[in-house]
């Protein structure tokens, strides 16, 4: 499935400019979280203000998400980009619940900031839940061509 618009936290700027987050130092996990999450740019900073609302840790899926493999913060026009491998979960004895948020963050504590989180989409664009993923299927979010988000100037 090919994920939404991914949506900055208003603290990403800060986090970018005073060093406490580096995107492409291997340390940015992308969690599921259920419809009860409602996202706010403003005033959502850490982790721990969303994963209340993460599925539950079952079944091929793992609390706090999954490590973005092959991260990378590239140089584009103006700007740059963010975009790493696609994170893919293979339901394992049971389903994955369903979800409809993906929420990248900061595996770490960084300057005193624990687990800074960087954005989210949504996983369906109608909204609705993107829907179980049975036993031995696997839920695989893809990074879109322009990568999860980019940062340009004028």
């Amino acid at each position: 499935m090919a994920a939404g618009s991914v949506l900055l936290y208003d603290t990403l700027a800060k986090y970018l400019m005073n060093g406490t987050v580096d995107l492409d130092a291997g340390n940015v996990n992308l969690a599921l979280v259920t419809s009860s999450y409602t996202p706010d740019e403003v005033n959502d900073a850490l982790w721990s203000s969303v994963s209340g609302n993460e599925i539950a840790a079952a079944n091929g899926y793992s609390a706090g998400g999954i490590a973005l493999a092959s991260p990378v913060f590239a140089a584009i026009t103006k700007g740059f980009k963010f975009s790493s491998a696609n994170p893919a979960w293979t339901a394992s004895g049971g389903s994955i619940a369903a979800w409809r948020y993906g929420v990248f963050y900061v595996n770490a504590t960084v300057n005193s900031v624990v687990k800074p989180l960087i954005g989210y989409f949504l996983g369906d664009a109608t909204p609705a839940d993107v829907p179980a993923t049975t036993d031995t299927n696997v839920l695989t979010v893809a990074c879109p061509s322009g990568g999860w988000f980019d940062m340009t100037r004028p």
